[in-house]
């Protein structure tokens, strides 16, 4: 087993700690990565604080991971010492199922396995995730990172990017089709430039115009202000698809009844309360409401691949370890254009037993 250094939340009213853990030894398919820089998501704080529901103390998260491949188990084929690599939000999952069979982890029928919170069956403890020095995954969860990305901006691409690709994607979004953003945040961003670089005439729906250059400068070709209730009389009907970013309650009637027919609106936004959807929003237009997780590790891989072909990365600030406490207080107010990277140098090294 090996120590590493790592931020932990001892509770969900607590801030993280630096602290050590320990993981587990290389096994025949493993990958042991030195983590480079780690993403911090939404989702990380949602979890710690206990927002999702009950964890396990103390827990370290973090599911946008890159680093290098430091050592390989005896069975490895995919990856080689020396490989500069990614791991985002799964570290495994039954790879029985109908859904692990066509490529769709994130649906896996058993439940995937978690990059932290998860019950990792390789020995059964708690999965740690990525605000740390290093992680052993099996390599069927480790990606590729294209050498041409920018290795300090590419860890939310593991998450933001993915979690946009995979509906642009399934609902084919292309030349022809209007898509709107709800949010202009670290998912909504990565959004707007997917689907500006998949062609499709893109519009950001934001509480107001304060990021309106970014929009236009991420390729959307209009952007508007929810506050405004004329946004909503002026732009009825006029969007194909719809994904939502915002993890708040939203007037979802309002929203939906900006979709054309046969429309679609997508949460990729998981507020923790209920969300309610007048029936009269959808019937008349043969509208649909639908969700969409994160992507396989074949989508993940194929996203990965055409952000380095368009040359789509996020917009980032990269922080020391010790800052982590206060990004979160700063993602909580919007404060950050558009997503923090943690640089995993910053982390202490571990104290000799």
């Amino acid at each position: 087993m090996r120590t590493v250094t790592a931020y932990a939340a001892p509770s969900a009213t607590e801030p993280l700690v630096e602290t050590t853990i320990e993981r587990r030894d290389v096994g025949p398919k493993d990958v042991m990565i030195d983590i480079a820089y780690a993403g911090i998501c939404h989702s990380d704080i949602h979890t710690v604080r206990g927002e999702w529901g009950e964890i396990q103390y103390p827990q370290v998260v973090g599911h946008e991971i890159v680093g290098t491949v430091t050592e390989v188990g005896s069975e490895v084929t995919k990856h080689q010492v020396g490989d500069l690599v990614g791991v985002g939000c799964m570290v495994n999952s039954c790879r029985e199922c109908e859904y692990c069979l066509r490529g769709e982890e994130q649906y896996c029928a058993e439940g995937n396995i978690g990059t932290y919170t998860g019950v990792d069956p390789a020995d059964g403890t708690i999965t740690q995730g990525g605000y740390s020095q290093a992680i052993v995954v099996t390599e069927d969860f480790v990606l590729r990172v294209p050498e041409n990305l920018d290795v300090a901006k590419v860890a939310p691409l593991l998450c933001a990017g993915i979690t946009l690709y995979s509906p642009l994607h399934h609902w084919k979004a292309g030349p022809g089709m209007r898509v709107a953003i709800v949010g202009l945040g670290g998912l909504g961003h990565m959004g707007v430039k997917i689907a500006a670089a998949l062609g499709a005439e893109v519009t950001v729906l934001s509480q107001t115009t304060s990021k309106k250059d970014d929009s236009i400068r991420f390729g959307a070709k209009a952007h508007y202000a929810t506050s405004d209730p004329e946004t909503f009389t002026e732009l009825a009907n006029s969007f194909d698809l719809i994904i939502n970013t915002v993890s708040a309650k939203v007037d979802m009637g309002a929203y939906l009844g900006l979709l054309a027919v046969d429309g679609t609106l997508v949460n990729v936004g998981a507020p923790s309360e209920p969300l309610e959807v007048p029936a009269f929003a959808l019937i008349p237009a043969r509208r649909s409401w639908a969700g969409s997780a994160i992507g396989g590790i074949r989508e993940t891989q194929e996203m990965l691949d055409f952000c380095a072909e368009h040359g789509i990365l996020p917009e980032t600030e990269l922080i020391p370890a010790e800052q982590i406490n206060e990004a979160y207080e700063r993602v909580l107010r919007s404060d950050v254009r558009y997503r923090f990277v943690i640089d995993a140098a910053t982390f202490s090294e571990p104290t000799p037993a």
